[in-house]
């Protein structure tokens, strides 16, 4: 598959660019997706703001020659670096992950995506563990290589990069824990 069939696919057909293969993109769950849409919300306000944008998990990123991936959440501080059309060929300043407990999905957040994030030019690159209550922020060090910035777990923090934003962890835990514990309507 070329980036042209990639960026052609319909929205309800997921998946990143591997080696010019469509691989599946993972079922995103409950809390995933509580989260998503928690930290976006708070990623947004922050950003527009500021003159940036945020955009979601459907935004197609060309990290590099052979592969496309798609972010749950990627920031742009300044809106006018990014195409507004097709795949998107400019880095985001910042990448958010929301890593799930699979173990392969792990594998990519961790290993795969964090080297081809840094490749494209990703500033900082935020691991979002649900299960854990944690938030990792890697900065691009002048080498290219991600290090590890801050890491946040509970109370009002700031992050690294982002003046003047400010992020209640505990707030956002809590409405994890109501996702997790809820009961669905039957």
């Amino acid at each position: 598959m070329t980036f042209e069939e990639w960026s052609h696919l319909p929205e309800d057909e997921a998946g990143e660019l591997v080696d010019g293969e469509l691989v599946e993109a993972e079922m995103p769950s409950f809390v995933h997706e509580v989260v998503v849409i928690w930290l976006g919300a708070v990623l947004r306000a922050w950003a527009v703001a500021r003159g940036g944008l945020v955009a979601g998990s459907g935004l197609k990123l060309r990290v590099s020659s052979r592969r496309g991936r798609m972010a749950d959440l990627a920031v742009y501080f300044r809106r006018g670096r990014v195409q507004a059309r097709g795949v998107v060929t400019v880095p985001p300043d910042i990448a958010v992950e929301i890593v799930s407990p699979d173990p392969q999905d792990q594998r990519r957040d961790r290993i795969d995506k964090l080297d081809e994030y840094a490749a494209f030019g990703v500033r900082y690159y935020w691991l979002v563990s649900p299960d854990l209550r944690t938030i990792e922020i890697l900065e691009l060090g002048a080498d290219g290589r991600y290090v590890h910035a801050q890491n946040l777990s509970a109370g009002t923090s700031s992050a690294v990069g982002c003046e003047g934003l400010a992020i209640d962890l505990d707030d956002l835990w809590r409405e994890v824990e109501r996702a997790e514990t809820e009961e669905p309507d039957t």
